[in-house]
């Protein structure tokens, strides 16, 4: 179910023991071959593919496209939310169906830079609602292991505009890739042994070439319809273990 189609009596009828679903998302810089809104493509297409795996199960909220991405502010046209701003952008949404009755809430998170905002939002929720069943994700997280078969660079994960960002955008919106200037970006992924472990705050202008990180040259439309089946059904599966929790 896709809360925006639907009318306020519709959704008072619902079972509340249905997951809602945010899908959480960015408007920032891509480098020179992906859009600024690649996250929120990337992360409202997985989600609408979830929904439409389990339409009775699911109460899809609007992708959440303003994100946490000041470390991309560098290159123009980027869009973030400050720290104190994101948090309520994540948490407001939430709270309000949390009031509606449906305590069942699934984060999906498209951008890695919203990970500490969406979780301190998630610890802030549950001590107004101790009995809800509060969840957040990273797509890329919940199949990690079957991403690590399909890309070929030695970046097993997702970076940023990578080979995986890249083939997932071939296949979910190729018309938005210039495929002419699609080329790795291998800077950032050159940290001293002596740091391994240790956060580096991401400042991408500075640390990057192009702005992205990985091997985006690998990237296919063949591997991004691969990555994106795996990922769904990943999802699937923990939206139906979220809805056979008990509390």
């Amino acid at each position: 179910m896709i809360l925006a189609n639907l009318t306020w009596p519709e959704v008072a009828k619902l079972k509340r023991d249905v997951v809602v679903v945010y899908p959480i998302g960015a408007l920032e810089q891509h480098s020179r071959h992906l859009p600024f809104f690649t996250d929120s493509i990337l992360c409202g297409a997985i989600a609408d593919r979830v929904e439409a795996a389990l339409p009775k199960d699911v109460l899809l909220l609007p992708v959440q496209w303003l994100g946490a991405s000041t470390h991309h502010l560098g290159m123009a046209g980027t869009l973030s939310a400050e720290n104190e701003t994101y948090i309520k952008l994540v948490a407001e949404p939430m709270r309000c169906l949390l009031q509606h009755g449906f305590k069942r809430q699934l984060v999906l998170n498209g951008h890695g830079g919203n990970k500490d905002g969406f979780h301190l939002a998630l610890r802030q929720l549950i001590m107004e609602f101790p009995d809800a069943q509060l969840f957040g994700a990273n797509y890329w997280d919940t199949a990690a292991e079957e991403i690590a078969k399909i890309v070929e660079g030695p970046m097993k994960g997702i970076g940023h505009a990578c080979e995986a960002e890249t083939a997932l955008m071939l296949t979910v919106r190729p018309d938005l890739v210039r495929r002419h200037a699609i080329h790795n970006d291998l800077s950032a992924t050159r940290q001293p042994k002596a740091l391994s472990g240790v956060y580096v705050v991401p400042v991408m202008k500075a640390q990057t070439e192009h702005g992205g990180i990985g091997y985006a040259e690998l990237a296919t439309e063949e591997k991004g319809k691969l990555l994106l089946d795996a990922i769904v059904v990943r999802v699937v599966e923990v939206i139906r273990a979220i809805g056979k929790k008990q509390n």
